[in-house]
């Protein structure tokens, strides 16, 4: 005979609602596949909402994160397999449900003690560094900051720079052509088809403090873009935020996309290594293949071969003292210099 249970659910009333065990449900490795999935790409993100464009589609769609994505985030620029309503129609929302892997990613910190890497843009091939050459005044300090993080990205940055209406391009340019930066300089009204060539076929990041004219530009390129812009404080001769997140907007023909980001304050790099900047320059990592073990390349770093190969005529003062002030840009914090 059965033994009987001393308590049984008809003799405790209460025995029904007990917690139902952990894991009754039998685990899988099976994973659902979404290789027959939809792809598209990430133009604009608002408040967990993904604004995105389906290859080959005309109109944006809208679509929330799937939960199997977990904390993997998803910004401006991925590439995303969706699914659910693709139709677009309004009051609808499609799926992301995965996110392929980033071709580059722009980075930063919050500032240079902050552990914590922010993506900003990802699949992005150019950086446009958008800086006044007055009102506001140039700050070296951020471009130099901005071009580490582009090379540490493996991005093609580009010097822009606007309203040569009020101040010469000269002295900035001197300090940049060294390294090989192309520059492009505008004024309100100029010719801007030299840079629709220059961003035509890519996608190319805007970033540059509030005030320097970013949005302006945007909408000159742009003209149904209806970037806000804002006027520069003349106390602290910086400009109002106008923008709060990241959006990818299409140029009319020859095409390709700009970017445009908020206008930022702060540039940390606590995620760049020392590796990946001399990295970036192909001409100098040669010249530093028979430096001595832990040198820095720095301006007092004893034997460097970067201060041998100026000695040789193998490279000229000028780049390495570009070289050498971009990458202080890192090392040292200089206050208000960014």
């Amino acid at each position: 005979m059965a033994r009987r249970l001393s308590h049984s659910i008809t003799d405790d009333p209460n025995g029904g609602f007990d917690r139902p065990a952990r894991r009754t449900r039998p685990r899988t490795k099976d994973r659902p596949n979404y290789s027959k999935a939809e792809v598209g790409w990430v133009v604009a993100v608002d408040r967990g909402r993904y604004t995105c464009l389906l290859d080959g589609a005309d109109e944006p769609l809208i679509a929330a994160k799937s939960r199997t994505l977990g904390r993997k985030g998803v910004i401006v620029g991925d590439r995303v397999r969706l699914v659910g309503d693709l139709t677009g129609d309004e009051g609808t929302l499609a799926r992301i449900v995965e996110v392929e892997e980033r071709e580059t990613v722009l980075r930063r910190t919050a500032d240079d003690d902050d552990p914590y890497e922010r993506p900003v843009v990802a699949n992005a091939d150019q950086l446009f560094i958008v800086t006044a050459l007055a009102d506001p005044p140039p700050r070296t300090g951020m471009i130099d900051r901005i071009l580490v993080a582009a090379f540490d990205a493996g991005i093609v940055p580009i010097l822009c720079l606007t309203k040569s209406d009020l101040a010469t391009p000269d002295t900035l340019s001197a300090l940049y052509e060294p390294l090989g930066v192309p520059i492009v300089v505008t004024q309100p009204g100029s010719d801007l088809d030299p840079i629709r060539e220059i961003l035509a076929d890519h996608r190319t990041v805007f970033i540059g403090h509030s005030g320097v004219g970013k949005s302006t530009l945007v909408n000159a390129l742009i003209p149904d873009a209806d970037r806000v812009t804002g006027e520069v404080n003349e106390v602290t001769g910086r400009g109002r935020h106008t923008s709060t997140s990241a959006v990818a907007l299409e140029l009319p023909p020859p095409g390709g996309w700009v970017i445009d980001t908020p206008g930022i304050r702060s540039f940390g790099l606590s995620h760049v290594t020392q590796d990946s900047i001399i990295a970036a320059f192909g001409d100098l990592a040669e010249l530093t293949e028979d430096c001595p073990r832990g040198c820095d390349h720095g301006s007092q770093a004893p034997e460097c071969g970067l201060d041998l190969a100026v000695a040789e005529g193998r490279l000229t003062p000028e780049r390495l003292a570009s070289f050498r002030r971009m990458e202080r840009s890192w090392t040292e914090r200089v206050p208000g210099t960014w």
